[in-house]
This record gives C-alpha cells, sequence and structure tokens, in this order.
C-alpha cells in the first residue's frame, strides 16, 4: 500500500497547540513534537469502529489491546513481557513526574544530563527532589556520554549524598540531539547504574524513529539483563511514532513487582487512566501499521538529510546527523556571536520560523526544528532560514 505523505494538512484554525502559537502570524511553526501528517489509516478506521460503538463509559485496557502490545513489544525489540508488567497512562509527562515520587524521598536526588527534554528538568523539582546533571558533549561526528563525567557526579558528590533513592532519567533515543544510543554506550550506562545503585526510568516514546539506517533496530535498555530489568522502569507510547499524542495513552513496563508498587502507588488518586480512544488507537498502531511505520521513516529520512544539508551551508550554523527523532537540534551559538544576537529562537522567530529555544533543554544558543512535516513546507522553512541567515 502507498502512504503519500505531501497531502496538504489543514491545521491552521483547528485545535492544534503547534499551530495556535503563531496564528494569524506568518511564522511557520516547527516547535513542539508533533507531526503535520494524518495518523495512519488503519488508527482512523479503528477510531470510528469505536465512535461508531455509540458508548463511552469508564474503560479498562482489553484482554486483546494488552495482547497486542506484548506482540508488539516481541516482534519489534525481543522483548517478552509478561502482561502484568504493564502499567498503563494517560501520557508520558506525567509517568515522569509519578516516576520521581516514586523513587527516594525529599531532597533525594535525580540525575541526568544536558541537553534533554524540558520534564526532565522539572519533574525533579516538583517531586522536592535535588537535580544533579551532567552535560553530554558536542564530539566530532555526533554527541556522546562523558562516562567519566556521569561517573564523577555520582560518586558520593555533594549533589548525591544521599545513598538511598537514586534517581537515573535517560532519555533513548535521545530528544533532543537525536542520538539512538549504541549497544556499548547502553552497556557502560548500565554498569554506572548498578555501580551505584540507581533505579534508571528510560524514556523510550521515540524507539520506533530510528533514522541511521533502514537495519538499526532500537535496542530496549530493560533487555541489557535481568539485574537491569529489575532496576528499570520502561515507559513507552505510541504517540510520536504514529502522530497520535492528542489521544492520550503511554504505558510503563517494570518487570520488578516491589519497583511497580511503588510506582503504582504514586499514581493513586492522581493519575487517570487512559481514554477508550487512545487505547483504540493504540491497539490498531501496534496491530495494523508496521507499512506505515516503515513508509514514514523513508519519508522522514528524506526530510533529515534537507535539513543537514541546509544547515551545512549556512556559516554559523552546525548540527550531527539525526540518528533517531524527527527534530534537528542546531548550534546558533556561533551564528549568534558573530550578529550579536541575545536571543536565536527568537531571532528566526521574527523571520518566519517558530523553532524551540534551547534554553528550555538546558543549552542556551542552541535550537531545536521538528522536520516532521511535508516537503514542501520543510523546503519553505530552510529557505526563511538561509534567507535570515544572509
Amino acid at each position: 500500500m502507498n502512504f503519500d505523505f505531501d497531502v496538504p494538512q489543514t491545521r491552521a484554525g483547528t485545535d492544534s497547540e503547534k499551530w495556535a502559537k503563531y496564528a494569524g502570524r506568518d511564522i511557520l511553526p516547527l516547535w513542539v513534537a508533533d507531526m503535520d501528517f494524518a495518523a495512519p489509516p488503519a488508527v482512523i478506521t479503528a477510531l470510528h469502529a469505536r465512535v461508531a460503538h455509540g458508548v463511552f463509559g469508564y474503560n479498562q485496557p482489553t484482554a486483546q489491546q494488552t495482547e497486542t502490545l506484548v506482540n508488539y513489544l516481541a516482534r519489534q525489540f525481543a522483548w517478552t513481557v509478561a502482561p502484568e508488567w504493564i502499567v498503563w497512562l494517560p501520557g508520558l509527562v506525567s509517568a515522569l513526574n509519578v516516576v520521581c515520587r516514586a523513587v527516594g524521598e525529599k531532597d533525594d536526588a535525580v540525575f541526568t544530563a544536558t541537553p534533554i527534554y524540558p520534564p526532565f528538568l522539572s519533574a525533579p523539582k516538583h517531586a522536592e527532589r535535588r537535580l544533579a546533571s551532567v552535560p553530554l558533549v558536542q564530539g566530532k561526528h555526533r554527541w556522546e556520554w562523558d562516562f567519566d563525567a556521569v561517573d564523577a557526579a555520582l560518586e558520593g558528590s555533594s549533589t548525591f549524598e544521599s545513598v538511598s533513592g537514586k534517581l537515573f532519567l535517560l532519555c533513548h533515543p535521545h530528544n533532543p540531539t537525536g542520538r539512538a544510543w549504541q549497544i556499548d554506550e547502553l552497556t557502560q550506562l548500565a554498569r554506572l547504574a548498578e555501580k551505584h545503585d540507581l533505579v534508571i526510568c528510560s524514556d523510550e516514546i521515540h524507539n520506533g524513529l530510528i533514522l541511521s539506517s533502514p537495519s538499526h533496530q532500537h535496542r530496549v535498555f530493560a533487555t541489557l539483563g535481568d539485574d537491569i530489568a529489575a532496576r528499570t522502569i520502561t515507559l513507552m507510547a505510541p504517540s510520536k511514532t504514529f502522530n497520535i499524542p492528542g489521544l492520550g495513552c503511554a504505558f510503563a513496563v517494570i518487570s520488578d513487582a516491589a519497583l511497580r508498587r511503588k510506582f503504582t502507588t504514586a499514581m493513586r488518586g492522581i493519575v487517570p487512566h487512559a481514554n477508550a480512544l487512545g487505547m483504540a488507537a493504540t491497539e490498531a498502531a501496534y496491530r495494523a501499521c508496521d507499512d506505515w511505520q516503515a513508509a514514514l521513516l523513508d519519508y522522514l529520512r528524506g526530510n533529515a538529510r534537507a535539513v543537514e544539508n541546509a544547515v551545512a551551508k549556512i556559516s554559523g550554523l552546525a548540527m550531527h546527523p539525526v540518528e533517531a527523532t524527527y527534530l534537528a537540534w542546531i548550534d546558533a551559538r556561533e551564528f549568534a556571536q558573530q550578529r550579536g544576537i541575545a536571543n536565536p529562537a527568537q531571532y528566526f522567530e521574527a523571520h518566519g520560523l517558530g523553532l524551540s529555544d534551547g534554553t528550555a533543554f538546558g543549552a542556551p544558543g542552541f535550537i531545536r526544528l521538528n522536520f516532521g512535516t511535508r516537503h514542501a513546507l520543510l523546503d519553505e522553512a530552510l529557505t526563511r532560514l538561509a534567507v535570515a541567515c544572509q
């Protein structure tokens, strides 16, 4: 079956948060991480069928929905998951906040690496935890971990004085740098987690968006070994891959019963269940959309190359190839310094491009460009980028 991602989708004037931000202004929205593509046909068909049923009472996961998820994880990642390990959720941002409340005590530390998706930085504070971090390293060919710095940060530093309840928030694949972590990198992180007795929360929401190569498969962190699985909370959702974030359905996989109880206890009375339409869409996405996903990845690979080529031609801008996600992480610090610009995101917004400000990710001077859109709109955006930099 052929899928046409070039079909224009009218989002302006709808309930789109992405497009409403710049309503009435000639600014192309390439910021928040949702795509400008219709959901897969199988998902839309499933939603029509669920709406046609006409009854929308309190819902719970059906045996078929859970079985579909278990089969999907086995098929995609060779990951054998027991149904009781699954905790259904309305979204992953709430899950990050639940994790920070579930692990450890007040004033314990939560570790992550920057730049990072903003809720990683805010969730610990909401849970009255202390945030500890080290920066990723901008290597010659890609963003990399400084494992010695991570080890030092976890080794009895003032920010990690508590010996209990330590938590590591991992973004895998990584938002915003677009890294698809390799097995050797994941293995070193696993060793550090064991050495310092950390619980790992692995946010793997972009697992279906590996762009580096059609043969490159996402490796679930929890599959590195039984000991690692026992200390890992894996967070996933179909929302990014199948472009259904507005339907509010996600899940955690937690194999250790005691850790799972801590997580569900922290949810109690606060986190609602996933809604019926989201569950129906998730089942369809994981059961019948492999061909659509493959076509999407081919399309996004072309978009990624277009962005990389455009940025390479602009003095003062730099980026590494995007290995995963549909997000380009662009270093605009040199450009800003050359032009005396205090805030690159504001500068490009004034030139018709709505990009994410790196400051929110812990990296002032960077911008994030969402290329999950049709070729024609991306071409216009890249033309505006070049003109703005002339």
